[in-house]
């Protein structure tokens, strides 16, 4: 793989969209296939049940994360290693309310898989958006929009059909709701927190916005390559379990300030002058608090931030798939 190493952070050195494989000796195949074979029709079986008809029954919302968890349950997703960061163990449940991302609130979340959004549903039943590189707006979708949000090819921009909504319009529509924004704008590996989108600069000061890291052992079922369906399915139905690790940090609120558009000065230049320093300060402001939240996420992950984007990722799969 050191043929891709311009893919790799300059900075750091890591390469946040190399897919994650783990060696296999000859009888783990066997026992991997195994595990497979025996899982794959009820897994598809149960998936197409669940988003083909259950999930748009009328039932309540606890009835929707019960069969979450029995969707989880079929890869032997079953043991969720979930802590709130200074909280020592054995005191979560003694954590309030406004510990956690609640109603009225922001989940910010790494992007690595499609398991989680299911694992999000499965918790915070969210509203679920898709962020877009210089874009403040946010795309509305689906449960099942993001899992295959997850796997679908690069995006720059967004879609020309896309309709396209402000994070404080989504808080106030749904008001008894969490909204999740997945900032990094494409998936990873996970061995690293991509640059965000400036979505978040569009959260109001009033609403707490949580970072949550979500982490994977064996990391195979990362999906940084688009399209790779099999690979993935493979991965999660043939391995005998998987943990998700899951960290919550404190919440964190924006304070960033709006260029003021109001006229100061007693002449033309001196309001133009103003107006390029609100301006400059509020980008700057913004820029902090976006890098607030990232260096919490990172550190949440125990990995590093990185200046790699959504063109060089684009860029690396085009060398992988071997399109250039």
């Amino acid at each position: 793989m050191e043929k891709y190493s311009q893919f790799r952070d300059k900075a750091t050195g890591i390469a946040p969209f190399l897919p994650v494989k783990t060696p296999l000796s000859a009888l783990s195949i066997v026992t991997h296939s195994i595990c497979f074979i025996c899982r794959v029709l009820v897994f598809t079986v149960y998936i197409v049940s669940y988003f083909g008809l259950f999930h748009y029954l009328p039932l309540p919302v606890i009835a929707r994360k019960i069969a979450l968890w029995g969707l989880m349950a079929i890869p032997g997703i079953w043991w969720v290693d979930l802590q709130l960061d200074g909280v020592k163990r054995g005191t979560l449940s003694d954590q309030p309310l406004e510990r956690f991302p609640h109603p009225g609130s922001v989940l910010v979340a790494n992007f690595t898989s499609p398991i989680d959004a299911v694992y999000l549903a499965a918790i915070f039943d969210p509203v679920f958006t898709i962020s877009f590189p210089g874009e403040r707006r946010v795309q509305r979708v689906s449960l099942l929009g993001a899992v295959v949000r997850a796997l679908r090819p690069v995006q720059i921009e967004p879609p020309a059909n896309a309709k396209l909504v402000r994070i404080t319009d989504l808080l106030q529509q749904f008001p008894d709701r969490v909204i999740a924004v997945f900032p990094e704008c494409g998936t990873s590996n996970g061995k690293a927190i991509l640059p965000f989108s400036p979505s978040l600069m569009d959260i109001p000061s009033n609403a707490p916005i949580f970072p949550v890291s979500i982490r994977y052992t064996p990391s195979d079922v990362t999906t940084p390559i688009p399209g790779r369906w099999f690979v993935f399915l493979w991965n999660l139905l043939s391995w005998p379990s998987i943990c998700i690790r899951v960290r919550v940090a404190e919440s964190q609120r924006n304070y960033a300030t709006a260029p003021d558009s109001g006229a100061s000065g007693s002449s033309r230049s001196s309001e133009l002058t103003n107006r390029k320093n609100a301006s400059a300060e509020g980008a700057s402001s913004e820029r902090r608090i976006l890098d607030r939240i990232g260096e919490a996420l990172a550190r949440l992950s125990r990995v590093k931030r990185v200046g790699l984007t959504m063109q060089d990722k684009a860029d690396f799969v085009n060398a992988y798939s071997g399109k250039k």
